[in-house]
């Protein structure tokens, strides 16, 4: 009797739950999908939107990078609308909440306190959106989430160490302040968001030498963000720490315990007498100038919360915090007697959309941060469950859940509602959500090659 004719599968195309059980790929010769041209073009935009490639080396500006990618990887997605490229199967809460608030963005515009401002900051966020779209859309297999992963961390070292490299702190100034696009605040956050990718590259990671970077590139992210000198994201390192330390179950507690160590050694070398200072003052909240003085963040939110009640369902507008207080706050009075009113942000990324989208647009970014993490816990735990277990399914899960909590944590303190640090990683979120339950989450016994 004829053997029966077995079944190849592609990696990239989920199991469905009538398929018989496969032969695991790597046995039968079947390797995953590696660059094409479309994801290259995906980091390439990640380069540039987060990691500023463009403005740190300004003879890239003329070639413009940002837009020629965008371009580019829209088009080619357009072009492949295939197997995990298909553009449904980013459905997801994420994305609803996502398109929702979009919408309510661009419902706000005509109530606005200023129109301009508000349109200009919809159509950016629309190109956001989009981009958000490509990039989940264009992951074919959990490779393509650890290549991404790994693009959005090395932007990062890339961008601290050449700040780090080109900026000198002496005598007052004792901390970094404004930079290429961002100040030291954001770049605390940004630092805090990217440490657990890098602490999934190291784990998971089987070149030596990609592994060695690696450890590199969270010591410069390390002394960066104590250079920074920046509060908030000394909060949300430490908010990062305590989640690896207590939630990243699929890491051995000696491996989280001897990663701390390595972090307080760089701490203690690399940190001053200036900067703990600073940092003591969140324990003496009342002596700060955050809570004292009216451009502080604390009389900042408390205006913000008026705004927002004020203003319940389309708020001030989108981006018009800056002008609500420039013109509607209880200090844009003192510009009748000839004194100057600072037009400042909101220094808080929820008060931010409450105040310029209303009660509906905060309800909607809330719910897109909800079910990001709501969607990596399940994709954690089905991974763990699965026969086999897929260890880097869940590791990876994990590591993104602990780079939302550093921004979530660092964007308390700051207005990075609409940027794309924020869009990228909730994208990668959604495109690990999308390939997790596939063949890459069954296959996961045969021997790991690089991902790079």
């Amino acid at each position: 009797m004829p053997e029966p004719a077995r079944v190849v599968r592609s990696v990239d195309r989920p199991l469905q739950s009538s398929d018989a059980p496969s032969v695991p790929a790597a046995s039968q010769g079947a390797r995953p999908a590696g660059w094409d041209l479309l994801l290259a073009c995906v980091a390439v935009y990640i380069a540039t939107t987060v990691g500023r490639v463009h403005q740190l080396f300004p003879v890239l500006l003329a070639l413009k990078p940002a837009f020629v990618a965008a371009l580019l990887a829209v088009g080619l997605y357009l072009l492949q609308q295939t197997g995990q490229r298909r553009i449904h199967r980013i459905r997801s809460p994420t994305t609803v909440c996502l398109l929702g608030l979009l919408v309510w963005a661009a419902l706000s515009v005509p109530a606005a306190l200023n129109q301009g401002v508000a349109f200009s900051v919809v159509t950016d966020l629309a190109k956001v959106v989009l981009m958000y779209a490509v990039l989940a859309g264009s992951v074919r297999s959990l490779r393509d989430v650890e290549r991404l992963t790994l693009v959005y961390f090395g932007v990062t070292v890339l961008y601290t160490a050449v700040v780090l490299s080109r900026f000198e702190l002496s005598g007052d100034s004792w901390r970094l302040d404004r930079l290429y696009y961002y100040d030291g605040n954001d770049l605390a956050t940004l630092i805090a968001s990217a440490m657990p990718l890098g602490l999934y590259v190291v784990l998971t990671q089987r070149r030596l030498v990609v592994r060695g970077l690696a450890l590199v590139g969270l010591v410069v992210l390390a002394v960066g963000e104590i250079r920074s000198g920046s509060r908030g994201g000394f909060l949300a390192c430490l908010a990062v720490v305590a989640f690896v330390l207590l939630r990243l179950t699929t890491v051995p507690a000696r491996a989280r315990l001897a990663g701390l160590v390595v972090v307080l050694v760089v701490v203690g070398a690399t940190s001053t007498d200036k900067y703990w200072t600073q940092m003591q003052s969140i324990a003496h909240p009342n002596e700060d100038y955050n809570t004292t003085s009216d451009a502080g963040r604390m009389k900042t939110w408390e205006r913000g919360l008026v705004y927002m009640v004020s203003h319940p369902v389309l708020g001030v507008g989108a981006g018009n915090f800056p002008v609500a207080e420039g013109t509607i706050s209880p200090l844009a009075r003192l510009q009748e007697r000839g004194i100057g009113v600072r037009w400042g942000a909101a220094h808080n990324s929820f008060l931010q959309v409450g105040a310029e989208l209303g009660i509906p647009g905060l309800l909607l970014f809330i719910g897109l941060l909800a079910t990001a993490f709501i969607s990596l816990r399940r994709v954690a735990r089905r991974a763990l469950t699965a026969s086999p277990p897929a260890g880097d399914v869940s590791r990876l899960a994990q590591s993104l859940m602990a780079a939302l909590v550093g921004w979530v944590v660092g964007a308390f303190f700051l207005s990075l509602a609409y940027t794309d640090m924020l869009y990228t990683l909730v994208a990668l979120v959604v495109a690990l959500a999308k390939i997790s339950g596939g063949n890459e989450t069954r296959s996961r016994q045969r021997p790991r090659a690089s991902w790079i």
